[in-house]
Protein backbone atom coordinates (compact mmCIF):
# COMPACT_ATOMS: atom_id res chain seq x y z
CA UNK A 1 0.00 0.00 0.00
CA UNK A 2 2.58 2.34 0.71
CA UNK A 3 5.31 1.20 -1.78
CA UNK A 4 9.17 1.25 -0.06
CA UNK A 5 7.81 2.95 3.32
CA UNK A 6 5.83 2.39 5.87
CA UNK A 7 2.70 4.11 7.13
CA UNK A 8 4.58 6.29 9.79
CA UNK A 9 7.31 7.15 7.40
CA UNK A 10 4.94 8.44 4.71
CA UNK A 11 2.55 10.30 7.09
CA UNK A 12 6.28 11.84 8.22
CA UNK A 13 6.61 12.75 4.83
CA UNK A 14 3.43 14.11 4.21
CA UNK A 15 3.67 16.53 7.08
CA UNK A 16 7.34 17.39 5.71
CA UNK A 17 6.49 18.71 2.38
CA UNK A 18 3.42 20.65 3.90
CA UNK A 19 5.42 21.99 6.38
CA UNK A 20 8.29 23.21 3.76
CA UNK A 21 4.87 24.20 1.34
CA UNK A 22 3.90 26.17 4.55
CA UNK A 23 6.87 28.16 5.30
CA UNK A 24 7.27 28.63 1.38
CA UNK A 25 4.48 30.38 0.80
CA UNK A 26 4.35 32.33 4.42
CA UNK A 27 7.88 33.90 2.82
CA UNK A 28 5.90 35.00 0.01
CA UNK A 29 3.45 36.70 2.42
CA UNK A 30 6.13 38.12 4.36
CA UNK A 31 7.25 39.74 0.72
CA UNK A 32 3.10 41.57 0.44
CA UNK A 33 4.07 42.34 4.39
CA UNK A 34 7.28 44.27 3.44
CA UNK A 35 5.71 45.82 0.30
CA UNK A 36 2.93 47.30 2.33
CA UNK A 37 5.56 48.64 4.93
CA UNK A 38 7.50 50.38 2.35
CA UNK A 39 3.56 52.08 1.42
CA UNK A 40 3.69 53.23 5.18
CA UNK A 41 1.02 50.32 5.92
CA UNK A 42 0.87 48.11 8.77
CA UNK A 43 3.48 45.36 7.29
CA UNK A 44 0.54 42.53 6.89
CA UNK A 45 0.75 40.43 4.24
CA UNK A 46 -1.59 37.36 2.56
CA UNK A 47 -1.59 34.84 0.02
CA UNK A 48 -4.35 32.47 -0.82
CA UNK A 49 -3.32 29.07 -2.33
CA UNK A 50 -5.29 26.59 -4.20
CA UNK A 51 -3.65 23.22 -5.42
CA UNK A 52 -0.30 24.40 -4.75
CA UNK A 53 -1.14 27.62 -6.82
CA UNK A 54 -1.13 31.26 -5.51
CA UNK A 55 -4.87 32.71 -6.48
CA UNK A 56 -4.42 36.18 -4.67
CA UNK A 57 -1.78 38.44 -2.95
CA UNK A 58 -1.90 41.69 -0.98
CA UNK A 59 -0.44 43.52 1.72
CA UNK A 60 -2.77 45.63 3.99
CA UNK A 61 -4.01 48.63 1.82
CA UNK A 62 -6.15 50.80 4.81
CA UNK A 63 -4.05 53.84 4.38
CA UNK A 64 -3.75 53.85 0.44
CA UNK A 65 -7.35 53.20 -0.15
CA UNK A 66 -9.00 54.96 2.66
CA UNK A 67 -10.88 51.68 3.82
CA UNK A 68 -10.72 50.67 7.39
CA UNK A 69 -11.73 47.06 5.78
CA UNK A 70 -9.12 47.09 3.41
CA UNK A 71 -6.65 44.71 5.92
CA UNK A 72 -3.93 42.03 3.43
CA UNK A 73 -6.69 38.75 4.25
CA UNK A 74 -10.20 40.97 3.09
CA UNK A 75 -8.31 41.94 0.30
CA UNK A 76 -7.37 38.42 -1.20
CA UNK A 77 -10.42 36.81 -0.13
CA UNK A 78 -11.99 39.85 -2.46
CA UNK A 79 -9.89 39.12 -5.20
CA UNK A 80 -9.79 34.79 -4.88
CA UNK A 81 -13.17 35.36 -4.89
CA UNK A 82 -13.71 36.96 -7.99
CA UNK A 83 -11.12 34.83 -10.32
CA UNK A 84 -13.13 31.75 -9.10
CA UNK A 85 -16.42 33.49 -9.70
CA UNK A 86 -17.39 31.72 -6.15
CA UNK A 87 -17.84 33.62 -2.93
CA UNK A 88 -16.75 30.80 -1.46
CA UNK A 89 -13.55 29.06 -1.30
CA UNK A 90 -13.13 25.37 -0.99
CA UNK A 91 -9.79 23.52 -1.25
CA UNK A 92 -8.06 26.82 -0.05
CA UNK A 93 -5.28 27.78 2.32
CA UNK A 94 -4.98 31.46 3.14
CA UNK A 95 -2.00 32.47 4.49
CA UNK A 96 -0.79 35.43 6.56
CA UNK A 97 1.96 37.33 8.38
CA UNK A 98 0.06 37.60 11.43
CA UNK A 99 -2.76 36.66 13.36
CA UNK A 100 -5.98 37.85 11.48
CA UNK A 101 -8.49 40.27 13.61
CA UNK A 102 -12.32 39.73 14.57
CA UNK A 103 -13.50 41.25 11.22
CA UNK A 104 -11.08 38.72 8.90
CA UNK A 105 -11.37 36.08 10.46
CA UNK A 106 -15.76 36.57 10.06
CA UNK A 107 -14.31 36.93 6.27
CA UNK A 108 -12.17 33.97 6.29
CA UNK A 109 -15.59 32.04 8.28
CA UNK A 110 -17.93 33.50 5.07
CA UNK A 111 -16.07 32.29 2.45
CA UNK A 112 -15.75 28.62 3.93
CA UNK A 113 -11.67 29.09 3.18
CA UNK A 114 -10.90 25.48 5.05
CA UNK A 115 -7.75 26.50 6.25
CA UNK A 116 -5.24 29.09 7.76
CA UNK A 117 -1.51 29.56 7.97
CA UNK A 118 -0.36 32.18 10.05
CA UNK A 119 2.87 33.82 11.43
CA UNK A 120 2.80 35.31 14.55
CA UNK A 121 -0.27 35.70 16.99
CA UNK A 122 -1.72 39.17 17.53
CA UNK A 123 -1.76 39.56 21.54
CA UNK A 124 -4.05 42.70 21.24
CA UNK A 125 -6.71 41.47 18.42
CA UNK A 126 -5.90 38.14 17.19
CA UNK A 127 -9.12 36.06 16.51
CA UNK A 128 -7.79 32.50 16.26
CA UNK A 129 -6.39 32.31 19.47
CA UNK A 130 -4.81 35.02 21.47
CA UNK A 131 -7.85 37.52 21.97
CA UNK A 132 -10.78 35.18 20.86
CA UNK A 133 -11.08 32.02 19.29
CA UNK A 134 -13.32 32.51 15.93
CA UNK A 135 -12.44 30.33 13.67
CA UNK A 136 -12.78 26.95 15.91
CA UNK A 137 -15.79 27.91 18.00
CA UNK A 138 -18.39 25.21 17.60
CA UNK A 139 -21.72 27.98 17.85
CA UNK A 140 -20.41 28.81 14.05
CA UNK A 141 -21.51 26.82 10.93
CA UNK A 142 -17.93 26.57 9.57
CA UNK A 143 -14.94 25.86 11.89
CA UNK A 144 -11.36 26.59 9.92
CA UNK A 145 -8.23 24.34 10.25
CA UNK A 146 -5.51 26.71 12.24
CA UNK A 147 -1.84 26.12 11.65
CA UNK A 148 -0.44 29.53 14.15
CA UNK A 149 3.62 29.80 13.88
CA UNK A 150 5.07 29.25 11.06
CA UNK A 151 8.03 31.71 10.78
CA UNK A 152 6.72 33.29 13.57
CA UNK A 153 10.19 35.21 14.75
CA UNK A 154 10.52 36.62 11.28
CA UNK A 155 7.23 37.77 10.91
CA UNK A 156 7.07 39.40 14.03
CA UNK A 157 10.34 41.18 13.17
CA UNK A 158 8.59 42.66 10.09
CA UNK A 159 5.89 44.80 12.81
CA UNK A 160 8.50 45.72 14.86
CA UNK A 161 10.91 46.65 12.60
CA UNK A 162 7.75 48.95 11.37
CA UNK A 163 6.53 49.87 14.89
CA UNK A 164 10.38 50.94 16.24
CA UNK A 165 10.97 53.06 13.23
CA UNK A 166 7.64 54.99 13.76
CA UNK A 167 8.62 56.04 17.61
Amino acid sequence: MFGLIGPLAFSRAILTLNMDADALFMQMAMEEGRTAAAAGEVPGGARIVLDGRVLARSGNRTIRDCDPTAHAEIIVIREASRLLRNYRMPGTTLYVTIEPCCMCAGAIIQARIPRLVYGADDPKGGAARSCFEVLTSPSLNHQVEVTPGVLPSECAAILQSFFAARR
